[in-house]
């Protein structure tokens, strides 16, 4: 697992995911003010210049707080998370596991820095985390063998 500290780095990891990091519109007006067009979304302002999240991280589905600005550092890790889509994430006709292999994450070190969150039944050596008020997800993965390892999946939260 590696770090990303500079905005550079993260901006072309996100971008490298398929956030597809687009370059801002300006505009002037007639007074001569130059203004950033709307709709402009960068994603390497979710990260600081220390690493750590700008906003607060949010669940997809019911807008619950998981994560206050500050409480996180981006990770990158690649994780397998099963599917938030169906009940039954198991393919019946050969067995496998419907999910995502996830790079770009929220690492957290301690569990009680969350605002909101679940934990489901162990599964295996792994819980994953989810919404504590909609119950869904997964949004996230806690290895048992590592007490100060939380990782939230930036694909599967929004930022506010």
């Amino acid at each position: 697992m590696s770090l990303l500290r500079s905005p550079q780095e993260v901006e072309a990891l996100l971008s490298s995911l398929g956030y597809g990091v687009e370059r801002a519109f300006y505009t002037m007006d007639s007074s001569n003010q130059c203004s950033r067009s709307e709709g402009y979304v960068n994603p390497s302002s979710l990260v600081s210049e220390d690493g750590k999240n700008t906003k607060s991280v949010v669940c997809q589905r019911c807008g619950s707080k998981v994560l206050c600005p500050g409480m996180a550092v981006f990770a990158e890790k690649e994780l397998f998370l099963p599917s938030m889509r169906k009940k039954n994430t198991i393919n019946q006709s050969d067995g496998t596991l419907d999910g995502d292999t996830l790079t770009a994450h929220w690492l957290v070190d301690d569990m009680y820095t969350f605002e909101n969150v679940g934990f489901t039944k162990d599964v295996g050596n792994v819980k994953y985390l989810i919404c504590a008020d909609c119950e869904i997800g997964p949004i996230g993965w806690h290895n048992l063998d590592d007490k100060k390892s939380f990782y939230v999946a930036l694909d599967r939260v929004n930022h506010e």
